[in-house]
């Protein structure tokens, strides 16, 4: 099915046009959190204290998205944190407090970790078997594609001499923020096919978020998944540092260059769209591969032009690799395990981009100018990117058919268990 043909399908359609809109604002309102921390205070430790403390919902978000997503049907989990969400991004204006302001990022990223799950596990419901890489991509190139533009209308909503309202900063952002997910609220309001969840009361009372790590198919994509929120944590952190400081280029260039990774979404999509027919798996393995390479690539880039080139060619390979991952979780799992499959997956990923963007900002304040062979003197963060891009190419090795496959031993005591089961009914009748 052809891009075109899918976004007529209008249940699917709603999911894309809410998302894309609660995406933007969101990119919005996470620019003007870090904008808030530095005005209030005037210290740069403090825009980084948003960035740390949204690693503690990842940790914690994990148990509670389990928790409300085996109990609630999935429209209802998106509409609440969605309903959530509004309310307390409307309020962050109100607050003066630096602590309030983190206490409200805090919130809005934990209420994220439990609506993305069933978002995505509901996506298969919404689309063809033989559509989910596509609708995937669509879906991911709505939240990650808008970082362009949503800090552009960030920057252009705060020049705007009413973005003060009553002497609060920033205030008109915020709402526009909040409006935005009110809007992605009423298109899921329309997904009515979305029911409740289907397995037995007592199964799901007994689901546990770190369940998730011991299905065979969530350990085979996790290095995946990981190995894409390395680079991204590390280019977000070091990126401005590596175009400034060692290709010599403006702020202005820098924007450009982040704006190409959505042009390369965009392309990798296109690409993945013309391979669905491949396992999802395989492709998944491919695209962490063809990560590790850019990133490495990307290092050494002597000028900022070959720069362009590798985040054209990063944002094709992340798109690419995501897709396939959650394509390869969507076609394989079903019910509780698919949910629980994708919590997992959010969490990982969101822990993995802000533990990789600090470690890699220290790292490269740790160490100094290092010689390698065949490529001479390297900087700092041309160091830390070319380790990222080799660990990366390495963690591609582990995204195997042979770890999404229940061992022996796990197949045999499940046959065991039947088979007990059998006897034990024929016992009793």
């Amino acid at each position: 099915m052809s891009v075109r043909t899918l976004v007529r399908r209008w249940g699917f359609r709603d999911l894309l046009i809410g998302q894309g809109v609660s995406a933007l604002g969101d990119w919005m309102g996470t620019v003007a959190f870090m904008a808030l921390a530095l005005k209030l205070t005037g210290s740069p430790a403090a825009v980084g204290g948003i960035l740390t403390l949204r690693l503690l919902p990842a940790a914690v978000g994990g148990p509670l998205a389990t928790r409300a997503v085996r109990r609630w049907d999935r429209r209802r989990t998106m509409l609440a944190m969605d309903a959530l969400r509004a309310v307390v991004i409307a309020a962050v204006p109100l607050v003066r407090s630096l602590w309030w302001i983190y206490l409200c990022a805090v919130v809005i990223e934990a209420a994220s970790i439990v609506f993305l799950p069933a978002r995505d596990a509901s996506i298969p419901d919404l689309v063809g078997d033989d559509d989910l890489p596509v609708a995937n991509g669509l879906v991911l190139g709505s939240s990650y594609g808008t970082i362009p533009l949503g800090a552009a209308a960030f920057a252009g909503v705060a020049l705007l001499p009413i973005a003060t309202v009553f002497h609060r900063p920033l205030a008109l952002v915020f709402w526009i923020d909040a409006a935005t997910f009110l809007v992605s609220f009423y298109f899921i309001t329309r997904l009515r096919m979305l029911g409740a969840p289907t397995a037995p009361e007592e199964e799901r009372r007994d689901v546990r978020f770190r369940d998730a790590f011991r299905i065979p198919l969530v350990r085979a994509v996790m290095p995946a998944t990981a190995a894409v929120a390395l680079g991204l944590g590390a280019l977000f952190s070091l990126g401005i540092v590596f175009v400034r400081d060692v290709l010599h280029a403006s702020d202005t260039q820098f924007g450009f260059l982040i704006a190409l990774f959505g042009v390369g979404a965009a392309l990798g999509l296109a690409i993945l769209h013309l391979r669905r027919r491949h396992d999802p798996l395989f492709e998944t393995r491919l695209g962490v591969a063809a990560i590790g390479i850019v990133v490495a690539v990307f290092s050494l880039a002597g000028n900022v032009w070959i720069a362009y080139a590798g985040a054209t060619a990063f944002g094709a390979a992340a798109a690419y690799t995501l897709a396939s991952g959650m394509g390869a979780l969507q076609s394989r799992l079903d019910g509780a395990e698919r949910v629980l499959a994708f919590t997992a997956f959010h969490v990982v990923i969101r822990l993995a981009l802000g533990l990789a963007a600090i470690a890699a900002g220290v790292a490269a304040g740790l160490i100094h100018d290092v010689r390698w062979p065949f490529v001479g003197q390297l900087e700092p963060s041309r160091v830390v990117l070319l380790c990222c891009g080799l660990l990366t190419i390495l963690a591609s090795v582990l995204v195997s058919e042979r770890l999404a496959k229940p061992s022996v031993a796990s197949a045999a005591a499940n046959a065991t268990n039947a088979t007990n089961a059998t006897n034990a009914t024929k016992a009793t009748t």
